[in-house]
């Protein structure tokens, strides 16, 4: 059951249970393709990082998203992290306090400050001159319920991925303000002219998918001169810790993770309140995707193309990073895998792949549910309506209950904000 979320179990059929709710069963009730979220899973992440960071880390809902979630994170002991108007909505439609919302984003609307500034938001993290002069305005016509309390983020020069990481004099990136250029510096100094402003702490992020947590204690090192000159009370460590989308990869947990934060913060002399912001650690691997089996193409001595019902609209991250997958059959979980595919989507696009060399029973067939996990971050959340595919519906499993968090999208939906529809030549 490696790579599959925590309440996985093969039913007596040898199916794929999860949530206590048979797969074959919800595919046939909710049609595919279709988001099954583990909602045991899912607490049990939110509770570890709370128990890592303390209460009030911040969930950043960019990797998934929706009303239920919202509230779940936030049941859990977690404040959010939204980096648009449409999170912060969302989240708002939830009935989560402002005050419990981190304004993200390298680009935030005077629109969207305004809301969040008269709504009395707990956090923004500046990232622009012209930002914190939108900002500054903004208070200064009144728009504040509030004194805004804000982060800074900050590019420190150091940058990890999975297998490395990398000091550098200066960033090029479209986030924050470089420290070795100065720019830090002189932020933090325009923030101190406005007394109606409060600086209350730095936020960084090193990378994503990082599957070292002493990448993190490193960069805490480099971090840590800079900070002790300004003597903040808080501190964000933003997110990126990796999780295993395939076989044989590994990555820390979130409670490792937090116990290398906070030894690095207590080597660099660190007092703050440190928090961090984890999003893909707490719902990818919460979520499978269920598709149908449409189409087996077998070309000789090239390759089996295995086409299901969804793709890049439910799916991207393959097509955009090239990412990797795993594949089972819903009706034989623990069957033997000896067959090489190439799974692919229905969409009208060569490069619409879901996974290049999948591992599938032999036996697999037109008609059966394919199941991709590790797919509850940056799938539904960056879906699309490419060829005017619906999105599909999401479901958190638990307890035996199937519950629709968020429907199908209809024919109906597509053509709703089509102002042609019915029109006249």
């Amino acid at each position: 059951m490696a790579l599959l979320p925590d309440t996985a179990t093969a039913g007596d059929a040898g199916q794929l249970v999860i949530g206590g709710c048979d797969l074959l069963e919800l595919a046939a009730e909710f049609g595919t393709p279709l988001f099954v979220y583990d909602e045991a899973h899912l607490r049990a992440r939110c509770a570890e990082a709370v128990a890592a960071f303390g209460p009030g880390v911040n969930y950043a809902t960019k990797a998934f998203l929706c009303t239920a979630m919202a509230r779940l994170a936030v049941e859990e002991g977690m404040n959010l992290d939204v980096s648009t108007g449409g999170e912060y909505a969302v989240a708002r439609a939830a009935g989560v306090a402002a005050d419990r919302l981190v304004l993200h984003g390298n680009n935030k609307s005077t629109a969207e400050l305004r809301v969040a500034l008269n709504d009395g938001v707990g956090r923004i993290v500046v990232d622009s001159f012209d930002e914190l002069e939108r900002i500054s305005a903004l208070v200064a016509a009144g728009e504040a319920v509030d004194t805004p309390e804000l982060y800074v983020r900050i590019t420190p020069g150091v940058e990890a991925h999975t297998h490395e990481f990398v000091r550098t004099g200066q960033d090029d990136t479209k986030f924050g303000f470089g420290v070795a250029s100065g720019d830090a510096d002189r932020v933090i100094d325009a923030i101190g002219e406005h007394a109606d402003l409060e600086l209350v702490g730095l936020h960084l992020h090193i990378g994503s998918q990082v599957f070292d947590a002493r990448f993190f204690g490193m960069a805490i090192e480099v971090v840590a001169p800079f900070f002790h000159r300004f003597d903040l009370p808080e501190l964000s460590v933003g997110g990126g810790l990796g999780v295993p989308y395939v076989a044989g990869e590994s990555a820390p947990t979130i409670t490792e993770w937090g116990d290398v934060i906070r030894s690095a913060c207590a080597d660099a002399g660190i007092r703050a309140w440190v928090t961090a912001e984890p999003g893909r650690a707490i719902v990818a691997s919460s979520a499978v995707t269920l598709y149908e089996v449409g189409t087996i193409k077998d070309l000789a001595g090239i390759r089996t193309y295995l086409s299901v019902d969804g793709g890049m609209s439910d799916n991207p991250r393959p097509v955009l990073y090239g990412s990797g997958y795993e594949a089972f059959l819903a009706r034989a979980v623990g069957a033997p895998r000896e067959r090489v595919v190439t799974v692919v989507g229905k969409h009208c696009e060569t490069g619409d792949l879901i996974i290049r060399d999948a591992n599938v029973p032999t036996d697999t067939a037109l008609g059966d549910i394919l199941v991709t996990p590790v797919t509850g971050a940056y799938g539904w959340s960056m879906g699309s309506n490419y060829n005017r595919v619906p999105r599909p519906p999401v479901v958190f499993a638990s307890g035996g209950d199937a519950r629709l968090v968020v429907r199908r999208e209809t024919m109906s939906d597509l053509l709703a904000t089509d102002l042609g529809v019915g029109g006249g030549s």
